[in-house]
């Protein structure tokens, strides 16, 4: 019998805020610029892509540095 180690990720609050604007977007999308406007600092975001918290969804042509992402059920599992 094979036991599965649960991986257990640390998340910021930043990160935090982040991916739980996504939970109640169709399919998971998470946003370029928080409820003021201002854009979610790059960071944040490629962390949570490192993570495995959150994957690209889709490159953006008109706009090549926006990271447009999507949460991943582990990003769900580590904000609940």
């Amino acid at each position: 019998m094979t036991v599965q180690a649960t991986e257990r990720v640390i998340v910021t609050s930043g990160e935090r805020a982040y991916l739980a604007m996504g939970l109640k977007q169709p399919g998971g999308k998470l946003p370029i610029f928080d409820q003021t406007g201002q854009t979610i600092p790059p960071r944040i975001i490629k962390k949570c892509l490192e993570k495995g918290l959150a994957e690209r969804w889709f490159a953006n042509p008109m706009k090549p540095e926006w990271l447009v992402c999507r949460l991943t059920d582990k990003g769900r599992s580590a904000i609940r």
